[in-house]
Protein backbone atom coordinates (compact mmCIF):
# COMPACT_ATOMS: atom_id res chain seq x y z
CA UNK A 1 0.00 0.00 0.00
CA UNK A 2 1.17 3.79 -0.53
CA UNK A 3 1.62 6.04 1.61
CA UNK A 4 -1.28 8.15 -0.46
CA UNK A 5 -3.35 5.54 1.01
CA UNK A 6 -5.89 4.59 3.34
CA UNK A 7 -7.45 1.37 4.84
CA UNK A 8 -11.05 1.54 5.36
CA UNK A 9 -13.24 -0.90 7.02
CA UNK A 10 -15.16 -2.87 4.76
CA UNK A 11 -18.38 -2.92 6.06
CA UNK A 12 -18.09 0.63 6.71
CA UNK A 13 -17.21 1.31 3.40
CA UNK A 14 -20.23 -1.17 2.16
CA UNK A 15 -22.66 1.00 4.31
CA UNK A 16 -21.74 4.17 3.70
CA UNK A 17 -22.06 3.11 -0.48
CA UNK A 18 -25.51 1.74 0.31
CA UNK A 19 -26.54 4.92 1.55
CA UNK A 20 -25.38 6.64 -0.76
CA UNK A 21 -27.89 5.16 -3.20
CA UNK A 22 -30.53 5.21 -1.00
CA UNK A 23 -30.04 9.27 -1.22
CA UNK A 24 -30.14 8.77 -5.51
CA UNK A 25 -33.39 7.17 -5.11
CA UNK A 26 -32.84 2.99 -5.12
CA UNK A 27 -34.89 1.24 -3.16
CA UNK A 28 -33.06 0.36 0.09
CA UNK A 29 -32.83 -3.71 -1.18
CA UNK A 30 -31.67 -2.82 -4.04
CA UNK A 31 -28.94 -0.25 -2.79
CA UNK A 32 -28.03 -3.09 -0.60
CA UNK A 33 -27.11 -5.29 -3.68
CA UNK A 34 -25.28 -2.42 -5.06
CA UNK A 35 -22.91 -1.72 -2.20
CA UNK A 36 -22.15 -5.38 -2.01
CA UNK A 37 -20.92 -5.66 -5.40
CA UNK A 38 -18.95 -3.14 -5.73
CA UNK A 39 -17.26 -3.85 -2.41
CA UNK A 40 -16.96 -7.15 -3.27
CA UNK A 41 -14.67 -6.32 -6.64
CA UNK A 42 -12.52 -3.81 -3.57
CA UNK A 43 -12.27 -6.65 -1.52
CA UNK A 44 -10.59 -8.77 -4.28
CA UNK A 45 -8.56 -5.85 -5.50
CA UNK A 46 -10.46 -5.19 -8.35
CA UNK A 47 -10.61 -1.50 -7.34
CA UNK A 48 -11.38 -0.33 -10.81
CA UNK A 49 -14.89 -2.10 -10.21
CA UNK A 50 -15.32 -0.74 -6.86
CA UNK A 51 -16.39 2.40 -5.11
CA UNK A 52 -14.32 4.46 -7.56
CA UNK A 53 -17.29 4.12 -9.41
CA UNK A 54 -19.44 5.87 -7.18
CA UNK A 55 -19.40 9.66 -8.22
CA UNK A 56 -19.90 8.29 -12.02
CA UNK A 57 -22.83 6.17 -11.24
CA UNK A 58 -24.81 9.49 -9.45
CA UNK A 59 -23.58 11.39 -12.21
CA UNK A 60 -25.33 8.74 -14.38
CA UNK A 61 -28.53 9.07 -12.45
CA UNK A 62 -28.67 12.77 -12.86
CA UNK A 63 -28.17 12.40 -16.38
CA UNK A 64 -30.95 10.34 -16.41
CA UNK A 65 -28.94 7.41 -17.61
CA UNK A 66 -29.10 5.04 -14.62
CA UNK A 67 -32.21 4.30 -13.35
CA UNK A 68 -32.82 3.99 -9.43
CA UNK A 69 -36.31 3.05 -10.12
CA UNK A 70 -36.35 0.61 -13.02
CA UNK A 71 -39.73 -1.63 -14.29
CA UNK A 72 -37.72 -4.30 -14.76
CA UNK A 73 -40.26 -6.95 -16.08
CA UNK A 74 -40.01 -10.47 -18.16
CA UNK A 75 -40.54 -10.05 -22.12
CA UNK A 76 -40.36 -13.57 -23.03
CA UNK A 77 -40.15 -16.86 -21.14
CA UNK A 78 -40.26 -20.28 -22.14
CA UNK A 79 -38.95 -23.40 -19.59
CA UNK A 80 -35.14 -22.76 -20.29
CA UNK A 81 -35.08 -18.91 -21.14
CA UNK A 82 -36.19 -15.17 -20.38
CA UNK A 83 -35.82 -12.14 -22.12
CA UNK A 84 -35.85 -9.26 -19.76
CA UNK A 85 -36.38 -6.00 -19.97
CA UNK A 86 -34.04 -3.79 -18.06
CA UNK A 87 -35.69 0.05 -17.84
CA UNK A 88 -31.66 1.08 -17.44
CA UNK A 89 -31.95 -0.57 -14.25
CA UNK A 90 -28.32 -0.23 -12.44
CA UNK A 91 -26.30 -3.28 -13.45
CA UNK A 92 -26.39 -5.27 -10.10
CA UNK A 93 -29.76 -5.10 -9.08
CA UNK A 94 -30.92 -6.68 -12.75
CA UNK A 95 -28.54 -8.96 -13.09
CA UNK A 96 -28.68 -10.59 -9.70
CA UNK A 97 -32.21 -11.13 -10.76
CA UNK A 98 -31.75 -12.72 -14.16
CA UNK A 99 -29.06 -15.47 -12.09
CA UNK A 100 -31.44 -16.01 -9.77
CA UNK A 101 -34.38 -16.54 -12.42
CA UNK A 102 -31.75 -18.65 -14.45
CA UNK A 103 -30.70 -21.01 -11.72
CA UNK A 104 -34.43 -21.66 -11.11
CA UNK A 105 -35.15 -22.67 -14.25
CA UNK A 106 -31.64 -24.67 -14.10
CA UNK A 107 -33.02 -26.58 -11.41
CA UNK A 108 -36.35 -27.60 -13.00
CA UNK A 109 -34.82 -28.42 -16.70
CA UNK A 110 -31.11 -28.36 -16.05
CA UNK A 111 -30.55 -25.58 -17.82
CA UNK A 112 -31.22 -21.23 -17.69
CA UNK A 113 -30.59 -18.72 -19.91
CA UNK A 114 -31.22 -15.47 -19.29
CA UNK A 115 -31.01 -12.24 -21.95
CA UNK A 116 -31.07 -8.90 -20.44
CA UNK A 117 -31.78 -5.87 -22.70
CA UNK A 118 -30.98 -1.99 -21.79
CA UNK A 119 -29.28 -2.03 -18.29
CA UNK A 120 -26.37 -0.32 -17.50
CA UNK A 121 -23.21 -1.08 -15.46
CA UNK A 122 -22.97 -4.22 -13.75
CA UNK A 123 -19.60 -3.73 -11.47
CA UNK A 124 -17.30 -7.24 -11.50
CA UNK A 125 -18.91 -9.70 -13.63
CA UNK A 126 -17.35 -12.63 -11.54
CA UNK A 127 -20.01 -11.69 -8.55
CA UNK A 128 -23.04 -12.92 -10.67
CA UNK A 129 -21.47 -16.67 -11.87
CA UNK A 130 -19.92 -16.92 -8.09
CA UNK A 131 -23.81 -16.98 -7.66
CA UNK A 132 -24.47 -20.01 -9.43
CA UNK A 133 -21.20 -21.55 -8.36
CA UNK A 134 -22.18 -21.17 -4.83
CA UNK A 135 -25.64 -23.41 -5.49
CA UNK A 136 -23.79 -26.06 -7.13
CA UNK A 137 -24.41 -24.82 -10.55
CA UNK A 138 -21.69 -23.56 -13.41
CA UNK A 139 -22.30 -19.69 -14.07
CA UNK A 140 -21.62 -17.87 -16.97
CA UNK A 141 -22.39 -14.06 -17.82
CA UNK A 142 -20.98 -12.47 -20.81
CA UNK A 143 -21.36 -8.21 -21.73
CA UNK A 144 -22.27 -6.69 -25.43
CA UNK A 145 -21.99 -2.62 -25.41
CA UNK A 146 -21.92 -0.04 -28.06
CA UNK A 147 -18.77 0.51 -29.77
CA UNK A 148 -15.39 1.89 -27.10
CA UNK A 149 -12.97 -0.75 -28.71
CA UNK A 150 -10.93 -1.01 -31.87
CA UNK A 151 -11.06 -4.17 -34.01
CA UNK A 152 -7.88 -5.91 -34.30
CA UNK A 153 -6.38 -3.65 -37.44
CA UNK A 154 -8.46 -0.87 -36.89
CA UNK A 155 -7.73 2.66 -35.08
CA UNK A 156 -11.47 3.74 -34.89
CA UNK A 157 -14.12 1.88 -31.97
CA UNK A 158 -16.16 -0.99 -33.66
CA UNK A 159 -16.80 -3.11 -31.55
CA UNK A 160 -16.82 -3.88 -27.24
CA UNK A 161 -14.95 -4.47 -24.84
CA UNK A 162 -17.67 -7.08 -23.98
CA UNK A 163 -16.50 -9.43 -20.40
CA UNK A 164 -17.45 -12.82 -19.86
CA UNK A 165 -17.21 -14.58 -16.53
CA UNK A 166 -17.58 -18.33 -15.75
CA UNK A 167 -17.67 -19.76 -12.82
CA UNK A 168 -17.86 -23.62 -10.82
CA UNK A 169 -17.70 -25.18 -7.52
CA UNK A 170 -15.09 -26.82 -6.16
CA UNK A 171 -14.98 -29.14 -2.82
CA UNK A 172 -11.90 -28.43 -0.86
CA UNK A 173 -10.41 -25.20 -2.70
CA UNK A 174 -12.60 -22.10 -3.42
CA UNK A 175 -14.87 -21.31 -6.48
CA UNK A 176 -12.70 -21.12 -9.79
CA UNK A 177 -13.94 -18.64 -11.48
CA UNK A 178 -12.81 -16.85 -14.53
CA UNK A 179 -13.37 -12.80 -14.97
CA UNK A 180 -12.19 -10.94 -18.19
CA UNK A 181 -12.65 -8.22 -20.58
CA UNK A 182 -11.96 -8.58 -24.38
CA UNK A 183 -9.49 -5.45 -23.92
CA UNK A 184 -6.09 -5.29 -22.45
CA UNK A 185 -7.56 -3.70 -19.29
CA UNK A 186 -11.28 -2.49 -18.46
CA UNK A 187 -12.46 1.35 -18.35
CA UNK A 188 -12.08 0.72 -14.47
CA UNK A 189 -8.29 0.25 -14.39
CA UNK A 190 -8.21 3.84 -16.34
CA UNK A 191 -10.05 5.20 -14.15
CA UNK A 192 -7.95 4.04 -11.29
CA UNK A 193 -4.67 5.07 -12.96
CA UNK A 194 -6.50 8.41 -13.03
CA UNK A 195 -7.23 8.80 -9.27
CA UNK A 196 -3.34 7.57 -8.61
CA UNK A 197 -1.82 9.69 -10.78
CA UNK A 198 -0.25 7.37 -12.88
CA UNK A 199 0.30 6.54 -16.46
CA UNK A 200 -0.96 3.46 -18.09
CA UNK A 201 1.13 0.92 -19.96
CA UNK A 202 1.93 1.23 -23.92
CA UNK A 203 -0.81 -1.11 -25.75
CA UNK A 204 -4.28 -0.08 -23.41
CA UNK A 205 -5.76 2.96 -25.55
CA UNK A 206 -5.97 5.06 -28.09
CA UNK A 207 -6.61 8.71 -27.69
CA UNK A 208 -10.07 9.78 -29.71
CA UNK A 209 -8.12 10.33 -32.74
CA UNK A 210 -6.96 6.51 -32.63
CA UNK A 211 -3.29 7.34 -32.13
CA UNK A 212 -1.62 5.23 -28.90
CA UNK A 213 -1.58 6.81 -25.16
CA UNK A 214 -0.13 6.00 -21.71
CA UNK A 215 -2.26 9.27 -20.38
CA UNK A 216 -5.16 8.12 -18.90
CA UNK A 217 -7.12 11.43 -18.89
CA UNK A 218 -7.18 10.77 -22.64
CA UNK A 219 -7.50 7.69 -23.13
CA UNK A 220 -10.69 7.16 -25.42
CA UNK A 221 -10.71 4.28 -27.44
CA UNK A 222 -9.83 0.28 -25.80
CA UNK A 223 -7.47 -2.28 -27.43
CA UNK A 224 -8.48 -5.92 -27.89
CA UNK A 225 -6.83 -8.22 -25.62
CA UNK A 226 -4.71 -10.97 -27.55
CA UNK A 227 -5.47 -8.66 -30.93
CA UNK A 228 -7.82 -10.90 -33.42
CA UNK A 229 -8.88 -13.12 -30.23
CA UNK A 230 -10.02 -10.71 -28.36
CA UNK A 231 -11.55 -9.08 -30.86
CA UNK A 232 -13.32 -11.84 -32.47
CA UNK A 233 -14.42 -13.03 -29.21
CA UNK A 234 -16.13 -9.43 -28.78
CA UNK A 235 -17.92 -9.20 -32.27
CA UNK A 236 -19.35 -13.01 -31.47
CA UNK A 237 -20.67 -12.21 -27.95
CA UNK A 238 -22.13 -9.23 -30.05
CA UNK A 239 -24.18 -11.53 -32.19
CA UNK A 240 -25.25 -14.13 -29.51
CA UNK A 241 -26.06 -11.55 -26.86
CA UNK A 242 -27.69 -7.88 -28.49
CA UNK A 243 -28.64 -9.16 -31.78
CA UNK A 244 -30.29 -11.97 -30.40
CA UNK A 245 -32.76 -10.19 -28.65
CA UNK A 246 -33.18 -7.59 -31.68
CA UNK A 247 -31.49 -4.92 -29.76
CA UNK A 248 -28.23 -4.51 -31.24
CA UNK A 249 -25.68 -2.30 -30.26
CA UNK A 250 -22.89 -1.94 -32.82
CA UNK A 251 -24.56 -2.01 -36.30
CA UNK A 252 -26.49 1.42 -35.93
CA UNK A 253 -22.91 2.89 -35.08
CA UNK A 254 -21.49 0.79 -37.87
CA UNK A 255 -23.49 1.49 -40.71
CA UNK A 256 -24.01 5.28 -39.22
CA UNK A 257 -27.15 5.40 -38.22
CA UNK A 258 -28.20 7.46 -35.19
CA UNK A 259 -27.09 4.96 -32.38
CA UNK A 260 -29.60 4.98 -29.09
CA UNK A 261 -29.38 8.18 -27.71
CA UNK A 262 -29.28 9.58 -24.51
CA UNK A 263 -30.87 12.08 -22.68
CA UNK A 264 -29.42 15.40 -22.08
CA UNK A 265 -27.83 16.37 -18.66
CA UNK A 266 -30.28 17.19 -16.38
CA UNK A 267 -27.75 18.56 -14.18
CA UNK A 268 -23.96 19.04 -14.02
CA UNK A 269 -21.70 16.01 -13.32
CA UNK A 270 -20.86 15.89 -9.83
CA UNK A 271 -17.68 17.09 -8.73
CA UNK A 272 -15.47 13.87 -8.55
CA UNK A 273 -16.53 12.08 -11.65
CA UNK A 274 -14.37 10.37 -13.97
CA UNK A 275 -13.70 11.77 -17.34
CA UNK A 276 -15.29 9.61 -19.77
CA UNK A 277 -14.62 10.28 -23.48
CA UNK A 278 -17.05 7.39 -25.21
CA UNK A 279 -20.81 7.63 -24.21
CA UNK A 280 -21.44 4.08 -22.09
CA UNK A 281 -25.19 4.21 -22.72
CA UNK A 282 -27.24 0.78 -22.45
CA UNK A 283 -25.98 -2.62 -22.38
CA UNK A 284 -27.29 -6.15 -22.80
CA UNK A 285 -26.23 -9.04 -20.96
CA UNK A 286 -26.63 -13.07 -21.06
CA UNK A 287 -26.55 -14.96 -17.95
CA UNK A 288 -26.33 -18.87 -17.72
CA UNK A 289 -26.73 -21.22 -15.05
CA UNK A 290 -26.51 -25.19 -15.59
CA UNK A 291 -27.51 -27.43 -12.83
CA UNK A 292 -24.69 -29.85 -12.20
CA UNK A 293 -27.02 -32.69 -10.55
CA UNK A 294 -28.91 -32.38 -14.18
CA UNK A 295 -25.15 -34.15 -15.96
CA UNK A 296 -23.28 -35.73 -12.98
CA UNK A 297 -22.93 -36.20 -9.36
CA UNK A 298 -21.96 -32.87 -7.85
CA UNK A 299 -19.82 -34.37 -5.52
CA UNK A 300 -17.86 -36.35 -7.85
CA UNK A 301 -17.81 -32.88 -10.12
CA UNK A 302 -16.24 -31.23 -7.28
CA UNK A 303 -13.34 -33.66 -6.64
CA UNK A 304 -12.27 -33.51 -10.59
CA UNK A 305 -12.63 -30.04 -9.98
CA UNK A 306 -9.71 -30.04 -7.00
CA UNK A 307 -8.02 -32.48 -9.11
CA UNK A 308 -8.12 -30.26 -12.32
CA UNK A 309 -6.69 -27.31 -9.54
CA UNK A 310 -4.27 -29.38 -7.47
CA UNK A 311 -2.44 -30.50 -10.81
CA UNK A 312 -1.96 -27.31 -12.33
CA UNK A 313 -0.37 -25.86 -9.36
CA UNK A 314 2.08 -28.76 -9.23
CA UNK A 315 3.47 -28.56 -12.78
CA UNK A 316 7.19 -27.82 -12.97
CA UNK A 317 7.62 -23.89 -12.73
CA UNK A 318 9.03 -21.51 -15.41
CA UNK A 319 11.96 -19.47 -14.65
CA UNK A 320 10.94 -17.21 -12.18
CA UNK A 321 7.75 -18.07 -10.94
CA UNK A 322 7.06 -18.59 -7.69
CA UNK A 323 3.79 -20.43 -7.87
CA UNK A 324 1.05 -21.38 -10.30
CA UNK A 325 -2.33 -19.19 -9.47
CA UNK A 326 -5.83 -20.99 -11.53
CA UNK A 327 -8.06 -17.86 -12.24
CA UNK A 328 -9.47 -16.63 -9.62
CA UNK A 329 -6.87 -17.44 -6.79
CA UNK A 330 -5.11 -13.63 -6.61
CA UNK A 331 -8.34 -12.30 -6.17
CA UNK A 332 -8.91 -14.77 -3.20
CA UNK A 333 -6.31 -13.97 -1.34
CA UNK A 334 -6.66 -10.60 -1.68
CA UNK A 335 -10.04 -11.01 -0.29
CA UNK A 336 -9.06 -12.81 2.62
CA UNK A 337 -6.45 -10.01 3.58
CA UNK A 338 -8.25 -6.74 2.89
CA UNK A 339 -11.21 -8.62 5.47
CA UNK A 340 -9.09 -8.26 7.66
CA UNK A 341 -7.13 -5.20 7.57
CA UNK A 342 -9.72 -2.89 5.63
CA UNK A 343 -9.79 -1.48 1.79
CA UNK A 344 -7.02 0.70 0.70
CA UNK A 345 -8.44 3.44 -1.19
CA UNK A 346 -5.99 5.92 -3.46
CA UNK A 347 -6.14 9.57 -2.76
CA UNK A 348 -8.01 10.67 -5.62
CA UNK A 349 -11.23 8.31 -4.98
CA UNK A 350 -10.81 9.42 -1.23
CA UNK A 351 -11.16 12.82 -2.85
CA UNK A 352 -13.94 11.70 -5.04
CA UNK A 353 -16.03 10.37 -1.85
CA UNK A 354 -15.85 12.87 0.33
CA UNK A 355 -17.65 15.21 -2.53
CA UNK A 356 -20.33 12.92 -2.67
CA UNK A 357 -20.48 12.78 1.12
CA UNK A 358 -21.01 16.80 1.26
CA UNK A 359 -23.41 16.36 -1.62
CA UNK A 360 -25.73 13.77 0.28
CA UNK A 361 -24.96 14.98 3.98
CA UNK A 362 -23.56 11.94 5.11
CA UNK A 363 -20.60 10.95 7.49
CA UNK A 364 -17.56 9.28 5.64
CA UNK A 365 -16.32 5.66 7.18
CA UNK A 366 -13.73 6.44 9.63
CA UNK A 367 -10.26 7.75 8.17
CA UNK A 368 -11.94 9.17 5.14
Amino acid sequence: MSQSEVRVSWQALQEFTKEVFVRVGMPPEDAQTEAEVLIWANLRGVDSHGVLRIPWYVSNVDRGIMNPRPNIRVLKETPATLVIEADQAFGPVVTVFAMRRAMEKAKEVGLGWAFIRNHTHQGAMGYYSQLAANNDMAGLVFVCSPPNMAPHGARAAGISNNPITIAVPAKRHRVLFLDMATSVAARGKIWLAVDKGVPIPEGWALDKDGNPTTDPNQAAIFLPVAGPKGSGLALMFECLGSVMIGNPLLEPVLMGRKAQSLPPPKQPEVKGSHPDHIPRPIQNSVVAAIDIGTFTDVESYKEHIDNLIDGLKALPKAEGVAEIFVPGEPEERTFAERSRHGIPLPEGTIRNLRSIAERFNLELPSGL
